[in-house]
């Protein structure tokens, strides 16, 4: 189980303790998390995170597919597979990368801004 995470706080339950995830909604908080940090950040895992970071380095017209293979690369032993990612430039120099999903027969998409 996962807690409840809104951007970058935990949400209380009202009981003194956090709101839990279960299922489908803790392996979608993992997936994010993964997909949030950067591949080779956490010395003692360095396998953990995705290579996102990445995408300006690409052609713009191949984004999209990098933006994919970076995602299913980080999500491959999560039981996960990545169906579709879409990366849309900001005008601050980040890009917002959709991410398309399936996981146990539900589809989901998570966005992530690198």
């Amino acid at each position: 189980m996962e807690n409840l995470c809104v951007n970058g706080d935990y949400v209380p339950d009202g009981f003194g303790g956090f709101t839990r995830l279960q299922g489908t909604q803790a392996l979608l908080a993992r997936a994010l998390f993964k997909l949030s940090c950067r591949r080779g950040s956490f010395p003692f895992l360095p396998e953990l995170g995705s290579r996102l970071y990445a995408l300006g380095q690409e052609k713009p017209t191949a984004r999209n597919d990098c933006a994919r293979q970076y995602a299913a690369e980080a999500l491959s032993s999560m039981g996960v597979t990545v169906t579709d990612a879409k990366v849309v430039s900001l005008p601050d120099g980040r890009a917002q990368v959709t991410v398309q999903l399936r996981c146990e027969d539900e589809a989901a998409a998570l966005e992530v801004t690198v």
